[in-house]
């Protein structure tokens, strides 16, 4: 199965990675490869605990990545 993910820069240092299809899966990393590889880890671990609560693995669905232009205040 393949997830969409979003990677953000950390204030503190390293990336954070998000996995919008799957609710409460987060996963971390000092470089983006770290981040991407505990990624695949927290979506296995997130995937896993799902099939154990007998619950539906959701689908990956589209990510719409867009930006907006505002006015500088």
């Amino acid at each position: 199965m393949e997830y969409a993910i979003v990677i953000h820069e950390a204030q503190e240092g390293g990336y954070w990675v998000e996995v919008p299809a799957l609710d409460g899966c987060f996963a971390q990393g000092e470089t983006v490869d770290e981040a991407m590889a505990d990624a695949r880890s927290a979506i296995a671990s997130h995937l896993g605990a799902l099939r154990d609560d007998g619950q539906p693995l959701p689908a990956s669905g589209a990510v719409i990545l867009a930006t907006v232009a505002v006015p500088a205040a």
